[in-house]
């Protein structure tokens, strides 16, 4: 799902959603002259989107689809394209203005959620981190990134935000790999700490721990990229390179799919809490 920021790719993302409004107006038997004079724009105008030239806006879409009697189509074709030149951004890029900034570009995004799904291959969950797990993680993006060093400041944000773990209106499904408890952030205490303090947070009414165990049969739950999954509205996926955001409303429905497939993998309660305790125990 995901797609390079390149030039190349973009132009591509836009040819291909030139290509799906070109369909949907042949479909309806409407010529691309007839489709320009019904919606008071030059023909050209038309063309230029079909052909991936220009990026159709919310209202282009909205009256493309109401002529072509194919309003259905609406939601998913907003989405493409109002992700086509946003939903792949880079790290650096992203980073260049500090890591403190980072933490707080997502602030609105956590605060407006009500249901929230992570599943994570990687690391511990940004809300359920220790301040020292999430230092050693930033930490690591100065090292091996370049971004500026602004750590103890990005921290502080993360802190801030896991805030709304107590909110009283947000429910929080966690989801991680096992060999992510078993993976050494920082070192053995900060690690220690970090186990601990999930044990701690997993006892949060709103908060729901599941650990998918090593060595299981897993059926179709294939282990994939870290992704978060908002409401049902959006979902962000963690490369290494990059973050991708997600908002068409079928790959949103494939992520939370996907969701349920790795729920039903991991272990909850009292079975989750002896793989953590055991990780600890593992660091001597």
């Amino acid at each position: 799902m995901a797609q390079s920021s390149s030039p190349s790719n973009v132009q591509r993302a836009k040819e291909a959603l030139g290509s799906r409004l070109r369909e949907i107006r042949q479909d309806s038997g409407m010529t691309a002259r007839a489709l320009a004079a019904a919606a008071g724009w030059h023909e050209s105008k038309t063309s230029r989107i079909e052909n991936g030239r220009t990026l159709p806006s919310d209202a282009d879409i909205r009256v493309w689809t109401r002529l072509c009697r194919a309003e259905e189509w609406n939601a998913d074709l907003i989405a493409t394209a109002r992700g086509i030149e946003g939903m792949y951004v880079e790290w650096r890029r992203l980073e260049r203005g500090g890591l403190k900034r980072v933490q707080e570009s997502v602030r609105p995004l956590f605060e407006g959620t009500l249901r929230f799904r992570f599943y994570q291959s990687w690391v511990v969950p940004g809300l359920l981190q220790t301040a020292d797990y999430t230092r050693a993680v930033l930490a690591t993006a100065v090292a091996l990134r370049g971004a500026p060093d602004d750590v103890d400041a990005a921290v502080a944000v993360r802190m801030e935000r896991q805030r709304v773990l107590h909110s009283g209106r947000q429910q929080f499904a966690m989801l991680v790999e096992e060999w992510v408890l078993r993976t050494v952030i920082g070192d053995s205490r900060v690690m220690a700490g970090q186990l601990d303090h999930l044990i701690a947070v997993a006892s949060l009414p709103a908060v729901s721990l599941g650990v998918i165990p090593m060595g299981i049969e897993r059926g179709d739950a294939w282990p994939t990229e870290s992704f978060c999954v908002f409401d049902d509205a959006r979902v962000t996926v963690e490369l290494v390179s990059a973050s991708l955001t997600v908002t068409q409303p079928r790959e949103v429905t494939e992520y939370v799919r996907t969701f349920k497939e790795l729920s039903g993998a991991a272990v909850y309660g009292a079975a989750a809490r002896d793989l953590i305790t055991a990780a600890i125990d593992a660091l001597g």
